[in-house]
């Protein structure tokens, strides 16, 4: 009889709509049961030797809450017989209540069974068990996770042991994971526990990879991918991390409608084993990043979120170094600027901040004028030592890129039917901040735009690196990153701006919640009681 190894997961919901991920122990046919009548089935599809299956829910209706349970082959398997857990459920968006949008990155799986949990309480972890709690209503309509969602270089002591048991640690990549195997590991360790698990269970969300669900600084530069490129361990880690990740994040980034229009998930589905087709994918994907997108976007009412990928669509060759490839590019373009007066709020969603404490900004721009060659080539075999050694491979680090985001956000801010926010949601820094633009060149968009990060939701800082970034904001650090600036003959930047609120550490996540064109900001910790503590609050729409 077939088990559920892992989920369920709600991924996406719209007015009529939901998906629904599980992975299962044996082929079968999962089917999701609503109460009222609205269901959905699908048949598992296997990826090396796995079970999975995405289950499109239909005939809900617009803003209600609806309880589901999950069968496998006509049995019922969640909610467990034993939970005291409350019912998962599908709550679809409309009326006219807020929207809440929760986010977040960087979670190191929680230590279960452990004394003491060296990164503190998980924010995930709290979260859950105030939902488990509380009233119905206070729970996020949707929660966004920026990156780092599994650690696939940074493994528990668990993962390790049986990363040992399978093969020789002593051989490269060592206790990292090494294969698609491994990799479904990291899932399951971060996903089954049982707060967690319910969790994603019941709150829909949108996932974006940053450079951990690979491996540390993940396309920092064209050397770094030659160099990793010569080993002989890295062609299948990056194979299995794009093949689990568009098995366990990506598909349920997707609408019903974007699913029935793929055909790689057409081809997955059409095939008793989909390890090769997957592995054809990757494989592309990896020697043409433009074949594959993993961007994407979510409309919500009038709410639009655009998740941004970061990493894998990166240009690395010195002279047209760029965040996002042309086509991507193009892409977010469309995206922020289609029907301005169909969106009061506009999300982007980038798993590296856009907005950086000045010095490291200057840091990072610096480097990267070096590594160009301008002050000869002394300098810039420097500039790449520095840019690997210090993680300086944010936005800041593509001058030209931060100058078009620049542009965009402030095209998409301006106008008669411009949102009244433009809010950039980030991750990956281990602590957070908020932060706003201003053009010197005297634009002043009417939409409130806004740097928001926030990291991790469960992970830990150093105290040598709490001091940098609280420094990174000061006049003195300014001024030294000037000098930087000068000395690589850097421009100034396009934009301008202040920290309005932060830097906090601790495990966090911080909520939106948008009701027609206002916003509140809202910043809350993890406590070593497993609750949420309100750190923070403010309003962000224009004149809060």
């Amino acid at each position: 009889m077939a088990g559920l190894r892992l989920g369920p997961l709600l991924r996406y919901a719209d007015g009529s709509s939901a998906t629904v991920w599980v992975e299962t122990s044996r082929p079968c046919t999962a089917e999701v049961r609503c109460a009222g009548g609205a269901g959905g089935t699908a048949r598992t599809f296997q990826v090396a030797g796995h079970h999975y299956a995405l289950v499109t829910v239909t005939g809900l209706t617009a803003g209600t809450a609806t309880a589901y349970e999950v069968l496998l082959d006509g049995t019922p398997v969640w909610p467990p017989p034993d939970s005291r857990l409350p019912p998962s459920v599908i709550r679809t968006p409309g009326g006219d209540g807020p929207l809440r949008v929760s986010f977040g990155s960087c979670r190191w799986a929680a230590r279960s069974g452990a004394a003491k949990d060296p990164a503190g309480p998980d924010a995930l972890d709290a979260l859950a068990s105030r939902l488990t709690a509380g009233p119905q209503d206070e729970r996020p309509d949707l929660l966004v996770l920026l990156g780092d969602q599994v650690y696939a270089d940074e493994t528990s002591p668990a993962i390790r042991r049986r990363l040992a048991a399978r093969r020789d640690p002593s051989d490269p990549p060592g206790g990292e994971v090494a294969d698609y195997e491994e990799y479904t590991w990291l899932y399951h360790e971060s996903w089954l526990d049982p707060q967690v698990r319910w969790l994603l269970s019941t709150v829909p969300s949108v996932m974006i990879f940053d450079d951990h669900d690979v491996i540390d600084d993940w396309n920092t530069s064209a050397a770094w991918l030659a160099a990793i490129r010569a080993t002989d361990w890295w062609r299948e880690r990056l194979l299995s991390g794009l093949m689990s990740y568009w098995v366990y994040q990506h598909l349920g980034n997707l609408s019903p409608a974007e699913l029935d229009a793929d055909p790689l998930f057409a081809a997955v589905r059409g095939t008793p084993d989909a390890t090769e087709v997957l592995r054809a994918f990757a494989a592309a994907a990896d020697a043409d990043p433009s074949s594959a997108r993993w961007s994407h976007r979510r409309d919500i009412g009038r709410v639009r979120l655009l998740m941004v990928d970061t990493r894998a669509a990166r240009v690395l060759e010195e002279e047209g170094r760029a965040m996002l490839a042309p086509g991507e590019a193009a892409w977010l373009r469309e995206q922020a600027l289609d029907r301005p007066d169909s969106c009061d709020h506009l999300l982007v969603g980038t798993s590296l901040p856009w907005l950086l404490p000045h010095l490291v900004h200057d840091a990072e721009a610096w480097s990267a004028a070096l590594c160009l060659g301008g002050r000869g080539p002394r300098w810039a075999r420097f500039g790449e030592w520095l840019r690997q050694r210090a993680d300086l491979e944010h936005w800041a680090a593509f001058p030209t890129s931060f100058a078009a985001l620049a542009e965009l956000l402030a095209e998409a801010g301006s106008g008669p039917d411009a949102p009244a926010t433009v809010c950039v949601l980030s991750g990956d820094v281990h602590h957070a901040y908020t932060a706003e633009p201003f053009w010197p060149d005297g634009r002043a968009p009417a939409a409130r735009v806004v740097q928001l990060t926030c990291s991790p939701v469960h992970n830990s800082v150093p105290a040598a690196m709490r001091l940098g970034f609280r420094f990174g904001w000061s006049a003195a650090a300014r001024a030294l990153g000037r000098r930087l600036a000068r000395h690589g003959g850097v421009p100034r930047p396009p934009v301008r701006w202040r920290r309005t609120g932060g830097p906090w550490f601790g495990n966090q996540l911080m909520t939106l919640t948008l009701h027609g064109r206002s916003a509140v900001l809202s910043l809350e910790q993890a406590r070593p009681d497993g609750t949420l503590h309100v750190v923070a609050e403010s309003g962000l729409t224009p004149g809060a």
